[in-house]
């Protein structure tokens, strides 16, 4: 349990941290979204919707872009949601990796103690 403790808490220090550039990311896809949903006339709920399925590379073909500069703005939201979810996993793995290497720390150091008593 205190393995749980100690990786959440190192990974959302880690996303505070980050929180700036993850809500920029997000605005910038929203925005997207947005431009290329009025180039299509779609209303703003499936405007962002669809920017996040892109960003995400989910892509449910649900709907599509028609337009030039509608297609262009996908390709854009999608390489900035590679980068969002590359930032999210780079963050889960540094909290995981570091976390291990703490607990491991820690039984070494306890069984030094151990060994010592």
């Amino acid at each position: 349990m205190q393995f749980t403790i100690d990786y959440l808490t190192l990974f959302f220090t880690s996303l505070k941290l980050v929180s700036p550039l993850l809500g920029f990311a997000a605005l910038l896809i929203i925005l997207m979204g947005w431009i290329a949903g009025s180039r299509e006339s779609w209303g703003r709920f499936d405007s962002v919707y669809w920017a996040f399925i892109t960003a995400t590379t989910v892509g449910y073909g649900d709907i599509r872009p028609l337009k030039k500069l509608s297609k262009v703005l996908s390709v854009i939201i999608a390489l900035v949601g590679m980068t969002f979810t590359g930032i999210l996993v780079a963050m889960a793995i540094y909290a995981a990796s570091t976390t291990i290497s703490q607990q491991e720390q820690i039984k070494a150091y306890k069984a030094c103690i151990e060994a010592i008593d």
